[in-house]
């Protein structure tokens, strides 16, 4: 015979337990994106030049950091770490487009606008209709993969056209990513919040830079 009473105590201190993670990623994810914020605006009036291998090892160095310590106390100054630093190396692209643009400081403002938009509306469809999307997870893995190929080889064709296709592609996944991330949460497949935190914190860092290069790409007015 089925222990029913069992099954819905088990039932509420899962629901409760997936709201305490969601809860705690988001107002984490909110310290982040502000601190990230602070430390690109500290890097473009520094000029800061982090450079690319400057950039990928600290990038994937503090990644793995807040990843080995994401079930210690010291995980919460691990994901400040990595998103200080994401951050700070977005102000190169960020002086480029400020000095290169007469609209520049537009651009970004509407790029910024609009993952915030992007974020609550897809955040809001997970939340408030619970569908799952967890199946994405295998064909996300490999459009990164893909996209991110297509990325080098921009690095080589320097073709406009190109490069916007990539950025479109990246902001697509972005999305992908925010939906997937936040269903894990709600299916209770992420119980851990400081890695949810840098899962959704990903996915907007690179839906904001990929949304600036398509109105980068789009604006057609910039300084000589």
């Amino acid at each position: 015979m089925q222990d029913y009473g069992y099954t819905i105590v088990n039932s509420k201190e899962s629901a409760l337990e997936t709201n305490i993670v969601l809860r705690k990623t988001y107002l984490l994810l909110s310290g982040t994106l502000l601190f990230s914020a602070l430390t690109a605006v500290f890097g473009v009036t520094t000029g800061a030049m982090p450079g690319p291998i400057l950039t990928i090892f600290g990038m994937f160095g503090l990644l793995f950091l807040t990843r080995a310590l994401s079930n210690s106390r010291w995980g919460l100054v691990a994901v400040f770490a990595f998103t200080g630093f994401m951050g700070y190396t977005l102000a190169p692209l960020l002086n480029f487009y400020l000095h290169n643009f007469i609209n520049g400081g537009i651009l970004i403002t509407t790029a910024l606008g609009g993952t915030g938009v992007i974020f609550l509306a897809l955040s809001a469809f997970v939340l408030i209709t619970r569908k799952d999307f967890t199946y994405m997870g295998g064909f996300l893995f490999a459009a990164i993969t893909i996209a991110f190929i297509a990325s080098l080889i921009t690095i080589f064709t320097h073709a406009p056209i190109f490069q916007v296709l990539v950025s479109s592609a990246f902001a697509l996944i972005s999305c992908g990513l925010i939906l997937f991330q936040t269903s894990l949460i709600m299916q209770g497949g992420e119980k851990n919040y400081i890695m949810a935190t840098i899962g959704i914190y990903v996915a907007v860092f690179n839906l904001f830079v990929s949304l600036l290069n398509i109105l980068g790409f789009f604006a057609g007015s910039s300084r000589d």
